[in-house]
């Protein structure tokens, strides 16, 4: 911290006039603390510190990203590799440096955004030292320090009006939109802002004590990402993980003890000690390990998870020249799948600032003069305007008319509640009816300001005699009419939230405003069950208020608590949530958002720690964001299906090749399949243009269309395998013919996925089917590519088309099944079963993927012996006879008996 300003530095003449202004206050206020005093609270630590999170450090960070499991098994695929001494199968290193990399910059932005968090936008204040003015930096401030704060200015720490008036804005703080008049005695919230008038105050909180500080301290945590695609990732690599080291293990036996046999079981100690003394001989058992290393490569989808981050990072590109900045990458595909979206009203759905929504004479007559009036007013306010004023300027600015000299100027006061003017023509004044009106005069506008009121603010606007010295009004006011000022509404709000409800999604109003004025707006801009409202200032309990989430979507009076209280009741209830706001009082709940949003013209804390920042503060901007989402999502789906593929052929065939090794891809020829087959397509596919709405889970989207080419290929692969061991193939022919057969599945996966074609997706099947065959045509010694004798190549044309066949007929059935009402929840083994049939949900869990197939042929077995039996069993029916009254059915004993019991 920077030592406190001596008071020489930077000071103005002697302020002994101070203490005039502060009337009856002691000369100590009017002095203000002397160096000794400021020198003693800092040595007392009682100074304005910067409040700091502790983050993890970069080098933690770094740890976290590089030791994981995913790298740890690379690492050691990659030592296995080395020890065969094929450098060319390292090239899968590649991908993982580059994962790697990505988990760091993202880190490390996460931590950059997370300190630099600051509620404070001004860096110095002007503080009363030793009877003088100084300007010190707001970490010299001090407790009792006696500050002087103006028109615009930030107030830099709690601090207690001692003298002066002052109308405060404090929207950004607590959502309310109307100026706070501020007296002796009142409290001042750091982050507020002075509109209009001067006090001097004395500091009674510094650092970790201010109201910002504490609201600081609650949002600086590093939220964890609401994302399913990385949750699916995870769940792959995690079940991946969990698959691949027993296999990898019984893998590694089975094609040692292979190699072993075939060297004619040269000592008695085992396939592994006698691996490890060939090993240090010099003679590394490569094709037995290189095998294993394939296998092991191809059950982790490496390349998902790159895909997936290069995907959403060019979206955040796109959204960039839109002039949005997403500053997470997974917030694209959060916003994308949301169902509830609270909106802030200040910032979010008005503009912040304020607007003349209409003028209204008292009589048809007193247009003219009350035009007269308020334009007269407008030009008054000129030199210091407060927000009505603006309003009132900004009205006028571009209306013709007569100007009239301005005599006299009578600025507003907080405590008379007006302001007023006299011209040539007049004068005029502007006020809270309440203040400025006679009670005769103010029961005949009654009814006419109540009605006004329910949807703006409201100013009566009256002719006067004119003003004595100390601003008075002299006479009775004779009204002339009403100027109503409202929150300016975005001219883009209204069919932006129409595009929202189109899509589906909920929408609450969470404002810190009043509550009617708060449906208004709501009304007005088309939000439903906008006359739903609640005051939260009324809740006085927590469960009150999430109580009234089922009863309310307009929130008014809340606080920044409440407001993340909401958002949690919300979550709690299922829904995928996003936030909008610009105020401090925004930032809590927009941290516990599942995506946050807020405006570049906000406060900085809000743009810290929003996912989503619209930078040229325009509401229409998020239906761009939502589209991004969608083709991400959509074109992830259909390119993934291309990754799990492997990953779901490559266990099949590890724990087939447990009992007949050895394994058939070596890493080279897997890096070929990446490439061309998987890489490539996916990549062109994840980056075109989709907006279609996201349908269903990802996972279970992913592993419908890959469970068909990971059929195809296991089966073909099995029959190239079985008919080398027939025909008496050797293993290096037995895997070049599960390369070109796995090709040719994963070629048609590729067509089914890139239907209906357009001119990229042809060029994509061209480049693809061309850079197969070149690979294996001209570098078959690079992939270690056996040339075929004439039986291996019609038996390879047969499975290959035998496969393709199965893939399509695999691929037509599942497209066709949907399921009705229950879907899984896990696409492996055991998982859970939700029940969606009616309001109710009810969780169950599927048992083992052994345990269902029993059930379901005993379930089977069960519906055939009770169809047989209902075949067999004659039913038994009343018996029918005529009567006079028409027919008679006579019912036997038990049936009637039963009846008469319901």
């Amino acid at each position: 911290m920077n030592e406190p300003l001596h008071p020489q530095a930077g000071v103005s003449p002697d302020v002994s006039h101070y203490a005039q202004t502060m009337g009856d206050q002691s000369s100590d206020a009017a002095r203000g603390l002397s160096a000794e005093e400021v020198a003693a609270r800092v040595e007392a630590g009682l100074w304005n510190r910067e409040v700091e999170l502790k983050t993890k450090s970069v080098r933690e960070l770094i740890t976290e990203n590089l030791f994981t499991v995913f790298n740890l098994i690379n690492a050691v695929l990659a030592v296995l590799v080395l020890i065969t001494g094929s450098w060319k199968n390292l090239t899968f290193l590649a991908i993982v440096v580059l994962n790697t990399s990505i988990g760091v910059i993202q880190a490390l932005r996460s931590k950059r955004m997370v300190d630099k968090l600051t509620l404070l936008t001004s860096k110095r204040a002007c503080a009363i030292r030793d009877g003088r003015e100084v300007e010190v930096e707001l970490t010299e401030i001090v407790l009792d320090d006696i500050v002087r704060l103006g028109r615009g200015d930030q107030i830099p720490a709690d601090a207690v009006v001692i003298s002066g008036e002052a109308s405060v804005n404090e929207s950004l703080l607590t959502g309310e939109s109307d100026l706070i008049r501020k007296v002796p005695g009142s409290e001042l919230m750091s982050g507020s802002f002075i509109d209009s008038g001067t006090v001097f105050a004395r500091v009674i909180h510094v650092g970790a004590d201010n109201y910002v500080s504490r609201i600081n301290a609650e949002a600086k945590y590093v939220k964890p990402v609401n994302s399913e695609i990385m949750r699916s990732l995870q769940s792959i690599v995690r079940f991946a993980g969990l698959f691949m080291i027993p296999i990898g293990l019984a893998l590694l036996w089975a094609s040692l003890s292979d190699v072993y046999r075939d060297a004619g079981s040269p000592d008695s100690t085992g396939p592994f000690i006698w691996a490890l003394h060939e090993t240090l001989a010099g003679r590394v058992p490569a094709r037995a390990i290189l095998s294993v290393v394939g296998a092991l490569l191809g059950m982790v989808p490496q390349g998902l998870v790159l895909l997936t981050s290069s995907v959403l990072a060019i979206a955040t590109v796109r959204l960039a020249r839109r002039r949005v900045l997403a500053q997470q990458l997974h917030c694209i595909e959060t916003l994308a799948r949301v169902d509830v979206l609270c909106l802030d009203k200040t910032g979010t759905i008005t503009s912040g600032a304020m607007s003349v929504s209409g003028v209204f004479p008292i009589e048809d007559h007193m247009a003219e003069p009350l035009d007269q009036a308020l334009a007269a007013l407008a030009d008054a306010s000129q030199s210091d305007a407060n927000e009505t004023a603006r309003a009132l300027i900004e009205y006028y600015k571009d209306v013709d008319r007569d100007r009239n000299e301005l005599l006299r100027t009578i600025p507003f006061s907080s405590a008379r509640k007006y302001s007023g003017v006299e011209t040539e023509a007049g004068s005029f004044v502007m006020g809270a009816a309440s203040f400025v009106l006679s009670p005769h005069m103010l029961d005949q506008v009654a009814d006419r300001l109540s009605e006004l009121a329910s949807t703006a603010r409201v100013l009566i606007v009256g002719r006067v005699l004119g003003f004595d010295d100390e601003g008075v009004i002299i006479g009775e006011v004779e009204p002339l009419g009403f100027l109503c000022i409202g929150d300016e509404i975005r001219a883009s709000a209204q069919d932006t939230i129409q595009y929202f409800q189109e899509q589906g999604v909920e929408l609450y109003v969470i404002s810190g405003d009043d509550p009617r004025t708060v449906s208004s707006i709501a009304k007005t801009v088309g939000i439903p069950h906008a006359a739903e409202l609640t005051d939260a200032s009324s809740l006085s309990s927590a469960a009150a208020l999430d109580t009234a989430l089922d009863r309310s979507r307009i929130f008014g009076r809340v606080t920044p608590q409440q407001k993340r209280e909401l958002v949690v009741g919300l979550k709690r209830r299922g829904h995928t949530v996003a936030m909008t706001g610009d105020g401090v009082n925004d930032v809590l709940a927009l941290k516990e958002a599942d995506c946050s949003v807020a405006m570049a013209a906000g406060s900085d804390a809000a743009r810290n720690v929003a996912e989503i920042v619209l930078v040229d503060n325009d509401f229409a901007s998020m239906p761009a964001v939502v589209a991004e989402g969608r083709r991400s999502i959509n074109n992830l789906q259909r390119s993934a299906a291309l990754f799990l593929t492997k990953t779901l052929f490559s266990m099949a065939l590890a724990a087939l090749c447990v009992l007949f090794p050895p394994y058939p891809f070596e890493p080279i020829q897997m890096t070929l399949i990446n490439f061309f087959c998987i890489g490539l397509p996916g990549f062109v596919l994840g980056l075109e243009p989709n907006r279609a709405r996201v349908e269903g889970h990802f996972i279970t989207n992913v592993v419908r269309r890959a469970l068909p080419a990971s059929v195809a290929v296991t089966v073909g692969c099995c029959g190239c395998l079985a008919a080398s061991h027939l025909f008496g193939f050797s293993d290096a022919m037995a895997s070049t013919m599960c390369l070109v057969s796995t090709s040719a599945v994963s070629v048609s996966l590729i067509w089914r996925i890139s239907r209906p074609f357009t001119a990229l997706r042809a060029a994509l099947m061209v480049v693809v089917v061309c850079g197969i065959s070149s690979g294996m045509l001209f570098f078959p010694t690079f992939y270690s590519i056996e040339p075929l004798s004439l039986g291996a190549g019609l038996t390879l044309v047969a499975i290959s088309l035998g496969s393709c066949l199965l893939f399509w007929k695999r691929a037509d059935v599942l497209a066709l099944r949907t399921d009705h009402g229950r879907r899984p929840a896990t696409g492996f083994g055991r998982g859970v079963r939700v029940s969606l049939r009616g309001r109710s949900r009810k969780v169950s869990s599927t048992g083992s993927a052994a345990r269902q197939t029993i059930q379901k042929l005993f379930g089977r077995a069960r519906q055939q012996a009770s169809t047989n039996k209902q075949r067999k069993t004659p039913a038994k029916t009343g018996r029918l006879s005529h009567s006079p009254d028409g027919i008679r059915v006579r019912m036997n004993k038990r049936k009637k008996r039963q009846d008469s019991n319901l």
